[in-house]
This record gives C-alpha cells, structure tokens and sequence, in this order.
C-alpha cells in the first residue's frame, strides 16, 4: 500500500483518551465502549494546548472519539467522518490485546488491513480537501488510523501503539511525512 498518493497537506491525528477497554487491555475496534476518569482528564487536557494554526475537527463515529472531540475542543464544532473508525476485529472484539492476530491477517467476521489501508487514505484525503487553507486538519481518531497512516505514508512501518490524546502531526518531508507529537 506504499506508494497511496499523499494527502495534500499536513494534518494531525489524535487518539481519543484512555478508555475502559485501553485500561484493560481488551480489543475494542468498532465495539463502542466508555472513556475512564483519565480518558477524560486527557481530553480536557487538550482543551489547554496552543495550536500553531487555526484548527478544523474531524471525528470518528465511536462515541470516545467524539466525546474526546468535545472535551478537547469546547468552542469548536467538528464533522463525523465514518471511515475513521477503528477497525472491525471481528470475532476478537472484546478479547485481551495478547489475543489480537497479526495486522495483516483478516479476522473472521472482520475487516482486512489492506481494506483498512484503503479506508484510511480516503478519509484522510476527504478530510484535508475538506480543511480551508491556512488551518490545519486535526483528525480524533484511533490506534489503528494512526497505525495506518504510518504504513502509507512515512518511511516507517505501523510502529507500537500511540498514546492516548498526544496530538500527532504528519508534516510533508519530500515524498512522504515525517511524524512527531505535537
């Protein structure tokens, strides 16, 4: 999937705050489950950050995306894309994380990677066209569209899972991004 054309400016993803599934390590994927306390402390946390650019908001559907969304950005509204949802995992949703299968494998009932791949540059592309110029796109969104992002555009493969609610940039470098926390 190296090689899907870039998106056409910068833009950052944000994973949603810890949730009840992140705190006990359970495959949550599409399955909709709660912010904790701390989720939502670091959600609020981001509310307190200063952006180098006027910022437009894109969410996941899943309610901790969109809570997130909310709690991060009070004065702002943001626009649902439902591609930036996580990834079905099928019949491992609600597991332990050590029962998760590798990435490239489809799980029964599940979503394949490279559909996922395919997903993700879309919604990320839809969301930048969408951005008016001189803002930055700022995506809440999951481990797994970060994930991703990461195989398509950085020199880099899908790496260890981000943290919770760390703004994430992907900034241009030539023929691919480079990413850093913001």
């Amino acid at each position: 999937m190296r090689g899907a054309a870039l998106p056409p400016s910068d833009f950052c993803l944000i994973r949603h705050g810890e949730t009840t599934a992140n705190a006990q390590s359970i495959i949550a994927g599409v399955t909709d489950v709660a912010l904790t306390a701390r989720g939502r402390d670091q959600a609020r946390a981001l509310a307190r950050r200063r952006w180098p650019q006027p910022v437009t908001l894109f969410a996941s559907p899943a309610a901790r995306a969109r809570e997130t969304c909310k709690r991060a950005f009070p004065q702002c509204g943001f626009t649902v894309i439902s591609a930036l949802r996580e990834r079905d995992w099928g019949a491992f949703e609600g597991q332990p994380l050590s029962q998760q299968p590798i990435r490239e494998d489809t799980p029964d009932g599940g979503e394949s990677w490279p559909a996922m791949l395919d997903r993700v540059a879309g919604a990320i592309h839809a969301a930048c066209a969408a951005t008016p110029a001189g803002h930055l796109p700022v995506l809440v969104c999951h481990s797994g569209i970060i994930r991703a992002a990461r195989v398509l555009w950085t020199p880099h493969d899908a790496g260890t899972r981000p943290p919770n609610a760390i703004p994430i940039l992907f900034q241009r470098s030539g023929t691919f991004f480079e990413e850093k926390e913001l």
